[in-house]
């Protein structure tokens, strides 16, 4: 008898095809949406698309603001804007030239602005609870990285 997948669980499927370190992926789903990577010259690409490491810090203010919102709902607050600066610092040591170690970044810094109805406390249960909630910052802060993680609030001055 099959084991039947919990209810709440969504399979993200990616079907990818690829030459070199160029590869172009379809994200399964109705949207069926198209996207490419590739890496700089050095790492033995063209640059003609952005590396899966900008994805992946992409997806890391993605994921922030999606679950933001999610939270932000539940709260009863509105946002009216979001502001993400990210930075990786990768050494690429292990990455390139195949030394003992790991290959992850060795630091990822996040700077969020939001711009917010929500008061300081409220503020300090949502930027905790986006945290707790984001799927892609709880795969950075178990990584092992160092994860330095800044939100800012700022008085809203329009409504969505």
């Amino acid at each position: 008898m099959a084991i039947k997948p919990k209810e709440t669980v969504v399979p993200f499927p990616v079907h990818a095809e690829g030459t070199g370190v160029y590869q172009t992926l379809t994200a399964g789903g109705e949207g069926g949406h198209v996207f490419h990577t590739d890496a700089y010259p050095a790492f033995g690409g063209k640059d003609s698309a952005p590396s899966p490491l900008f994805y992946l810090l992409g997806a890391l203010t993605s994921c922030n603001q999606v679950t933001g919102s999610l939270v932000a709902k539940d709260l009863g607050i509105t946002v009216t804007k979001w502001t993400f600066d990210i930075v990786g610092d990768l050494d690429t040591a292990v990455f390139v030239g195949g030394a003992d170690g790991n290959a992850n970044f060795d630091r990822v810094e996040v700077r969020a602005t939001v711009e917010t109805d929500a008061t300081e406390e409220q503020f300090e249960q949502f930027v905790s609870e986006v945290a707790r909630r984001c799927p892609v910052t709880q795969m950075f802060t178990r990584s092992g990285l160092e994860f330095d993680n800044r939100w800012t609030r700022v008085e809203a001055t329009a409504t969505v």
